[in-house]
């Protein structure tokens, strides 16, 4: 019986009060809503506001995808499960419309600060040098890398138009041109975006505070 209560004090002991979350999506504290420092120049304060709310805009036009991809699956499911009648579609419409969920989207959860970092480090450095980073890397290899792939992608596109591209993969034969365009457009908002990323870590990296961050 000792033993027991021994090992219960020191399980109780280790147990954490409260969920720590310190490691979950520490970014996305600057996807807040906030209002911008009041000595931020207008005209840069303005810039975030806008990219923002029109990132925001995408993403609730965008989640709406969502509704179609469902209705297809599940329809496939039933005709599949229930009446042993498979659809040719199904499969190209759930891979087109999640590709186009994802491509599209990506700019407004950039806003969020949701998507995949290594924070295990960068989550301990101040707010200056948390801007830094985030600056230099934006400017090195977040605009450069997508200017190489929006080059790329107008002609992947063009040449999907010119020669009328069909999936070859499946029964259906689905016209490519439609997805290859979401990706066009998709790396089209997340340049866009970008650029208030930019000036938001500029100003972490100047002031030490990032703006409109919820606190």
């Amino acid at each position: 019986m000792s033993a027991l209560i021994f090992f219960d004090r020191i399980y109780m002991a280790d147990e954490p009060t409260k969920l720590d979350i310190s490691d979950e999506m520490i970014a996305e504290r600057r996807g807040g809503s906030g209002k911008m420092p009041e000595d931020m120049p207008s005209w840069m304060a303005s810039s975030i506001v806008n990219i923002d709310k029109f990132s925001k805009w995408v993403g609730n036009v965008v989640c709406w995808i969502l509704m179609p991809l469902i209705f297809a699956m599940t329809y496939e499911v039933l005709a599949r499960k229930l009446f042993l009648a498979p659809t040719i579609w199904a499969y190209d419409i759930s891979r087109f419309l999640y590709g186009a969920l994802f491509m599209l989207g990506a700019a407004y959860a950039l806003s969020k600060g949701v998507h995949i970092r290594a924070d295990f480090l960068y989550r301990n450095f101040k707010t200056k040098n948390q801007g830094k980073i985030d600056f230099w890397l934006y400017l090195l290899f977040y605009f450069p890398g997508l200017l190489v792939f929006l080059y790329m992608t107008i002609g992947f596109v063009g040449e999907s138009i010119q020669r009328g591209e069909k999936g070859m993969d499946t029964t259906w034969m689905p016209y490519m041109w439609p997805i290859k365009s979401c990706l066009l457009i998709g790396i089209v908002f997340l340049l866009i975006q970008g650029i208030s990323e930019l000036f938001k870590s500029y100003w972490a990296a100047t002031k030490g505070e990032w703006p409109g961050e919820e606190k």
